[in-house]
């Protein structure tokens, strides 16, 4: 209670310090929210890639197009090689092809491959929270399920119907929440979406191909024990025209890129932080100026420099505990607020964890306890005799 006491003698002088702190934790928690969903993302990603090959196309394309279609008779090539185990063509491509939004949202997908033949999902589970997944006999229907995001997005439901680029499907199943890239995409059998992708080419293009014949790219599942890089080398080194993407090559590419942005939102949250732990050394060194005859008395009556520190200190650290725990909250507020405003359009941008959490208020009570130290030492090293004597 004494330190309640001491810190509602300048009610106003505590009050914007409080906020200063309120301000940088506020700051911490959205930054550090935003940061978690690209992790999660990237998490996902990494563990979509791990222990398989994506291959693809080497040409580019005119017409604005940024990689051709892959022969789906590439398969055939690629499984031929020693070391593959399984071949699975697949189209990906977006949903909205007119879609803009943040460019660190995953965009909404279109995922098509042999209807229940996806051999990674036991690596990357995917599970339906409402009717099922797709299965072999889905071939050639136009059927779909929906990510968790897209179902809330679109409002749909098993039984329910729904367009996709034009083309009427029957909704199958929601999946489950996966925090990833799932939650944002459709899925469809693979004929339904050579179709779709035939539609997206030149004129030119259209003409030459069949739609049986194109994917996006052909997924390779590795025997177990290949060594995947030597795998992927060979392939672009045997089959014509083809380019290759491993698990570690992924992380390789975007973990640069993740690493770059998360220091910089990271950073300008500690900008904040910085300001407050300044605010709490001018506080706290006020308020010793200010209680300079008090605290020698008791040092004149027996109180130990380590106790006037210790008081000190813990005064700071209950000024970084109250202004921690309402850049929580605030924190909070945002973050539920803008993912609530944005699942409608399917971006849910933030990812506030129990660790990002408690590490905000922890963080602001070691702040402002480490702020108060300096004023501390001051007070401690007081002589009593002087000190009494201040006026």
């Amino acid at each position: 209670m004494r330190i309640l006491r001491n810190l509602a003698r300048r009610k106003l002088r505590t009050t914007l310090t409080v906020v200063g702190i309120t301000i940088g934790i506020w700051a911490l928690v959205v930054m550090s929210s935003m940061a978690n969903k690209i992790g999660a993302l990237v998490d996902g990603g990494s563990s979509y890639f791990a222990d398989k090959i994506i291959v693809s196309d080497s040409a580019n394309l005119a017409f604005g197009f940024s990689s051709a279609p892959i022969r789906v008779s590439v398969a055939a090539d690629i499984e031929a090689i020693d070391g593959v185990d399984v071949t699975v063509p697949e189209v990906d491509m977006l949903l909205d092809p007119d879609r803009s939004g943040p460019a660190f949202n995953i965009p909404d997908r279109i995922v098509a491959s042999m209807a229940g033949a996806d051999k990674g999902r036991e690596k990357f589970p995917i599970k339906a929270a409402l009717g099922r997944l797709l299965v072999p006999e889905d071939e050639g229907k136009n059927v779909v399920v929906l990510g968790s995001d897209l179902g809330r997005k679109f409002n749909k439901k098993p039984g329910e119907r729904m367009t996709v680029r034009g083309i009427e499907f029957e909704v199958v199943g929601i999946l489950e929440p996966t925090l990833s890239a799932p939650d944002t995409s459709v899925w469809i059998p693979l004929a339904a979406g050579q179709a779709l992708l035939l539609e997206t080419l030149p004129d030119v293009m259209q003409r030459e191909f069949k739609a049986s014949e194109l994917a996006s790219s052909i997924t390779v599942y590795p025997d177990p024990g290949v060594d995947i890089p030597a795998l992927a080398k060979t392939i672009e080194q045997r089959v014509p025209r083809t380019q290759s993407l491993t698990g570690a090559e992924f992380d390789e590419q975007v973990g640069s890129a993740i690493a770059i942005f998360n220091a910089i939102i990271l950073g300008v949250a500690l900008i904040s932080l910085v300001v407050g732990g300044l605010s709490v050394i001018n506080t706290m060194a006020m308020s010793v100026a200010e209680r300079t005859r008090e605290i020698g008395v008791k040092r004149a009556i027996g109180a130990t420099r380590a106790r006037i520190v210790r008081e000190v200190v813990t005064e700071a650290g209950v000024i970084g505990l109250f202004g921690g725990t309402l850049g929580l909250v605030l924190g909070a507020v945002v973050v539920l607020a803008a993912n609530e405003a944005g699942r409608s359009s399917g971006t849910i941008l933030f990812q506030l964890t129990a660790g990002t959490a408690i590490f905000a208020v922890v963080f602001a009570v070691i702040l402002g306890m480490l702020a108060g130290l300096i004023p501390a030492i001051t007070a401690a090293r007081l002589d009593p005799v002087e000190a009494i004597r201040y006026e």
